[in-house]
């Protein structure tokens, strides 16, 4: 059990995915970061600037849209590079890796043909 164990850790699935993990946690901080610091004051200067900007309140709650638009805007951002970082190279690397069908043999050639026709004609002398 402890022998299978450790093959199944060592196969290399693992150690892909925990890289692929923390890959992904230090690339989600970093839209984070890039959306808070430039998105989301984007958002509030557009929808009217200061602390108001991006929200608005509703019997002294407030709807802070411009948080919500913000993290739409991150969620976009990091598929779409997600896609194009991961996504596209891998897609790219599996067409390479798969063997082409093979294709049905074709019928022989008329150079092929007229071979056969010449062996079997000195077959018959």
């Amino acid at each position: 059990m402890i022998s299978g164990f450790k093959d199944f850790i060592m196969r290399g699935n693992i150690v892909d995915l925990a890289i692929a993990v923390v890959t992904g946690a230090a690339f989600a901080a970093l839209v984070t970061a890039f959306s808070n610091a430039f998105i989301n004051p984007l958002i509030k200067l557009v929808t009217g600037g200061g602390a108001v900007g991006g929200k608005f309140t509703v019997n002294g709650v407030d709807f802070d849209y411009g948080l919500f638009i913000t993290a739409l805007i991150t969620f976009l951002l990091t598929m779409a590079v997600i896609y194009s970082v991961v996504v596209v190279p891998y897609n790219k690397m599996r067409e390479r890796m798969t063997k082409p069908a093979d294709a049905a043999p074709a019928g022989p050639t008329n150079e092929e043909k007229l071979l056969m026709e010449i062996r079997d004609a000195l077959r018959a002398r």
